[in-house]
């Protein structure tokens, strides 16, 4: 789809990377969309008002003074105006500013008066985005329903290598177009997702579980919720916390816990990801006292099958739903995959091997291959976990709705 007759503003923070904003401007202007520029003043000294007022024919405002018909630049009327507010780059001390309400220029006081969606691209060093504080603020502003666009991977301007590149203005674009085009087609959708590992008990304080983090899952609800969609997210234990007004998670210890979950959400839910680690097995009796050690032999535990959320999911699966499930493989990686697919009733899997160096628990990164119903598959390189759920959101939407 193209911008046609969108109205987009864009906020230019004071970063190396504003440079970014005037190709960013032509290319959205070039779709088509109108486009009116704030700037914070430090902004200035990276990219001249004029380079921006002449490719977005619109001229910009940096702070609360006159314009050159006498009138007072107005934040509330610039709020109320945009379908959608692009701050890009986003600094480090703009997200603060804004996840705080510190309205001390007009970029914030636009952003503080605006109704229509906001999109942050932040744009920093490495070790300024990795910051507990910058952390705090991203998931802050994601709370209040705020996009963040994920920050790249690559050469900084400080010279190291490693996260907080401002993503390409090709990339925003994208998000721009699928934000308009896919809020039609999720708004108020209800997705199920699970997420994180499932812990077994052996006793009070020992369990079979294992190494899933939950990132993978938890980025994907992220994503679906950006999009407009309600989220019921059914998370073993993890350690990340999720505060965006359209997820709501289930938390639950066990295998049989998230059976329970998940039936109890399936037929009200129009998709369905599982990304879980379920365990297999779980001890048949645990024991209700920690079991000391002796010096015999060690106790034998007896495991029982748990069990297969999935494959009970596919098989009342209706017409009308969506289901896509995971498969992380250590050997005959396609052929177990395409058995699980069939076997589960998924419409696609997402095939991770820990083969792959980056790829699999514990890790920021993945590398996947989709495969679809009919075989088909979709590869994607390496790359930040946020950014392959931006992938997989799309895959689902173009099999299932386009």
């Amino acid at each position: 789809m193209s911008l046609k007759g969108k109205k987009i503003i864009l906020g230019v923070t004071g970063s190396i990377a504003a440079y970014k904003s005037a190709l960013l401007t032509r290319l959205l202007i070039k779709e088509g969309a109108e486009v009116k520029i704030v700037m914070t003043p430090s902004a200035s000294s990276f990219i001249t008002p004029l380079t921006l007022a002449t490719l977005s024919k619109n001229p910009v405002l940096i702070n609360f003074e006159k314009n050159d018909a006498g009138e007072w630049n107005n934040h509330v009327e610039l709020g109320l105006w945009g379908d959608l507010f692009i701050i890009a780059p986003a600094s480090a001390n703009t997200l603060s500013k804004c996840a705080n309400g510190i309205c001390d220029n007009l970029l914030i006081a636009t952003y503080l008066s605006s109704r229509c969606p906001v999109m942050f691209s932040p744009a920093m060093d490495l070790d300024m985005y990795k910051h507990p504080s910058t952390t705090k603020n991203l998931e802050t502003l994601k709370s209040f329903g705020n996009i963040i666009i994920p920050a790249g991977t690559g050469e900084l301007a400080s010279g190291l290598e490693g996260e907080g590149r401002m993503a390409e203005p090709e990339e925003i674009v994208e998000e721009v177009k699928t934000f308009f085009n896919d809020n039609l087609l999720l708004k108020g959708k209800k997705i199920l997702i699970t997420a994180g590992p499932t812990y077994e008990k052996i006793d009070p304080v020992r369990f079979i579980g294992n190494h899933s983090s939950g990132k993978m899952g938890y980025a994907i609800a992220e994503e679906f919720a950006n999009r407009g969609a309600q989220v019921t997210l059914v998370s073993g234990p993890v350690n990340i916390k999720v505060e965006h007004k359209n997820i709501t998670v289930t938390s639950i210890m066990t295998a049989v816990e998230m059976m329970d979950a998940v039936t109890k959400n399936a037929d009200n839910s129009e998709i369905l990801i599982f990304a879980a680690a379920v365990a297999d097995y779980r001890p048949s009796s645990p024991a209700n006292q920690k079991i000391k050690k002796e010096d015999s032999d060690p106790p034998k535990i007896e495991l029982i099958q748990n069990p297969d959320i999935a494959l009970s999911a596919g098989a009342n699966k209706k017409e009308s739903q969506y289901s896509l499930g995971f498969a992380l493989e250590t050997e005959n990686e396609l052929i177990n995959a395409e058995k699980k697919l069939e076997k589960k009733n998924f419409n696609a899997i997402v095939l991770n091997s820990l083969n792959d160096q980056g790829a699999g628990f514990g890790h920021n990164t993945n590398k996947i291959t989709i495969i679809g119903k009919n075989k088909k598959r979709s590869e994607f390189p390496l790359k930040d976990k946020k950014h392959l759920a931006i992938d997989i959101v799309n895959y689902v939407i173009d099999d299932f709705y386009k």
